[in-house]
């Protein structure tokens, strides 16, 4: 059996693709970097984190993206030796407006390298391509429409793209203008058996999403909505585990099975997703009269059955990082700008990471952090640290992150009554405030260990310095706060917990780190 979310965590709006025996899903990432993350498998069952493909500063600049902005729903597909991968840069998205620029990048080998990027239109998010059997490629997207009374989800845009010039070329057509439902967006085209199949999310990507199937002779449409719609939706049925199911891309396995990958999202308590949105996956057969149907019904099942293929399970990754490698592991993300020597190394003091401070936890610029998803919701995590600051703005410690509004920082300090020490900050919505009413006075050399303890929406931070036992600090604290559902305005991605140094004085005093240590319950 296949149990999901099969990618926990932050992993959403997954593509898939069947190479030959090996299947890929990539997915967003928003703010960090690098861009895009490819999982892989050879049956289905079990994933591992194998690459991200963008990684150069000609692929992505992402210093002052808005927070969720940045690297919307990838497409990556596989023709004729090629993978295409399709982004979407999105550099505004609040209000009437939405800036969304979308490119093409393309390898002979998943592990690239991925060429430069070619850019194609910024009509709407969610770009596809679809390859057709006669060697042409289509571009589709959904389109934004920012005109007074109009639906700002305009439908799905579809305009020929040129190989030869590196370029869209001929008419643009909306194929599809949705269903009562809205929202439409996500486009995947399939052809089968003479037919065109578009696949579409609506409905929005919380509690209403779906899964939208329709069907025409002619790739340009007219297409006739599916008789079971929505084929997939966690809407109306709240006692599911896996709700906002929705953003699907179907793949056909070498033994002729079907199967759909799509989004979810897992509440640690009324409707507040920590882990942000996840990946799932579900078994499909086509009726006879050719329409899709995913097995069990509509509603996402935890458990699917595997196609018939032979198990490969991959090494876990270790739970504890020794910094031993001169590179980061592929667990880890950078927010925003690339791990370059300047601000970060693993070989200046060997068997650590070193960090030097830059700007705050509200910067939308450069942060010195490099964190990983939490994708479990109990968990925990630990780390030690050497550092030694001399004023109250150099800040080094354990953070969890969701964005520059939401954030639970625990972080070594100095106070000038109290010397080194000890608080914990926490955002809430753009207000931050100290949990501890005074500073928590420590050891003014050596290192000092920081731990966190995730139960659900509750957090309790600890503390011990050099030989000594584990002390709580703080209360243990709701942190349900760090979700897609908390601001006023939706966001998109999810918690992270990880490392960050901070030196608003500009000195970028550094910190070292000897080791991270993530473990699930």
């Amino acid at each position: 059996m296949i149990h999901n979310p099969i990618l926990r965590g932050f992993h959403p709006d997954p593509s898939i693709v069947r190479v030959n025996d090996d299947y890929y899903i990539a997915t967003s990432t928003f703010e960090w970097f690098p861009g895009v993350r490819i999982h892989h498998s050879k049956d289905l069952v079990h994933w591992r984190p194998l690459t991200y493909p963008l990684t150069r500063p000609e692929h992505l600049q992402l210093a002052g993206t808005i927070d969720s902005g940045g690297v919307w729903a990838p497409c990556l597909s596989y023709d004729n030796g090629v993978f295409y991968l399709i982004y979407t840069d999105v550099k505004s998205r609040m209000g009437k407006f939405k800036d969304t620029h979308n490119y093409l990048v393309t390898a002979t080998d998943i592990m690239g390298p991925w060429s430069d990027p070619i850019y194609l239109n910024s009509s709407g998010f969610d770009p596809s391509l679809f390859h057709d059997d006669d060697g042409r490629k289509w571009l589709l997207n959904m389109q934004w429409d920012h005109r007074q009374g109009n639906h700002p989800f305009g439908g799905i845009l579809m305009q020929e793209y040129s190989p030869e010039e590196r370029k869209l070329v001929g008419p643009v057509r909306n194929i599809f203008r949705g269903t009562k439902s809205g929202l439409t967006e996500g486009p995947h085209v399939y052809k089968r058996d003479g037919y065109y199949y578009l696949l579409t999310a609506e409905g929005g990507t919380g509690y209403d999403h779906q899964v939208t199937f329709a069907r025409s002779r002619q790739l340009e449409g007219p297409y006739e909505l599916s008789p079971n719609h929505p084929v997939l939706t966690s809407s109306g049925t709240p006692e599911l585990e896996l709700q906002k199911a929705g953003h699907a891309d179907l793949v056909e396995t070498q033994t002729g099975e079907w199967y759909m990958v799509h989004l979810v999202g897992r509440p640690v308590r009324e409707g507040y997703c920590m882990l942000g949105r996840e990946t799932a996956i579900q078994r499909c057969h086509w009726t006879e009269d050719g329409w899709l149907e995913v097995e069990g019904g509509p509603s996402p099942q935890l458990e699917v059955q595997a196609p018939a293929l032979p198990l490969h399970p991959f090494e876990p990754l270790p739970e504890t990082d020794h910094f031993d490698s001169p590179e980061l592991g592929i667990q880890w993300n950078t927010l925003r700008i690339p791990a370059t020597p300047d601000w970060l190394s693993l070989t200046e003091r060997p068997g650590h990471l070193r960090l030097y401070g830059q700007e705050s936890p509200i910067s939308i610029n450069r942060q010195s952090i490099v964190a990983r998803r939490q994708q479990s919701m109990d968990c925990e995590a630990e780390t030690s640290l050497d550092f030694d600051p001399q004023h109250y703005p150099q800040m080094a410690g354990l953070i969890l992150y969701y964005d520059t509004q939401d954030y639970v920082y625990l972080r070594v300090s100095r106070d000038d009554e109290v010397g080194r020490c000890l608080n914990i900050f926490q955002s809430i919505n753009g207000k931050c405030e100290e949990a501890l009413d005074r500073e928590v006075s420590i050891a003014e050399q050596g290192h000092i260990r920081l731990k966190v303890v995730i139960r659900r929406e509750r957090a309790q931070f600890y503390y011990a310095e050099e030989g000594g036992d584990w002390t709580a600090i703080g209360p243990a604290l709701d942190v349900s706060h760090l979700c897609d559902e908390s601001p006023v305005y939706i966001r998109f991605t999810g918690t992270y917990i990880g490392v960050c140094v901070q030196d608003t004085s500009g000195a970028r005093l550094h910190a070292d780190f000897d080791y991270f240590r993530y473990t699930e319950q």
